[in-house]
């Protein structure tokens, strides 16, 4: 038996690309317009929303802290831990991410 894994990878991602008011900063933020808007650029936060990218199933719901930067491709990901429950993840940087943040972050670990 032969398995598309990543055609299966891909529908286990949903593009969610919404406007929120940050949790952490209270600043607001607006959609990417390119991919799904997954943390705040300004202060790095993210919510433990999802189970799979973008299906927004999670009912942890907590705050997750970003704790470290990994190189990923040409680009970043940010290490993420719930303030709630614990668990990491991991997130590419966005475009507009603060690059000041970025390089605190980076600092850190």
């Amino acid at each position: 038996m032969c398995y598309n894994v990543v055609g299966d990878v891909m529908k286990l991602f949903s593009k969610l690309d919404e406007g929120f008011v940050c949790e952490k900063c209270k600043k607001e933020v607006h959609p990417l317009r390119y991919t799904s808007r997954d943390h705040c650029p300004y202060c790095l936060y993210s919510k433990h929303v999802d189970i799979n990218p973008g299906d927004r199933k999670n009912s942890c719901k907590g705050l997750l802290k970003p704790i470290g930067i990994e190189k990923y491709k040409s680009t970043y990901k940010i290490i993420y831990k719930c303030e709630k429950c614990g668990e990491l993840h991991k997130n590419v940087m966005a475009n507009d991410d603060d690059m000041n943040e970025i390089i605190n972050i980076s600092k850190e670990v």
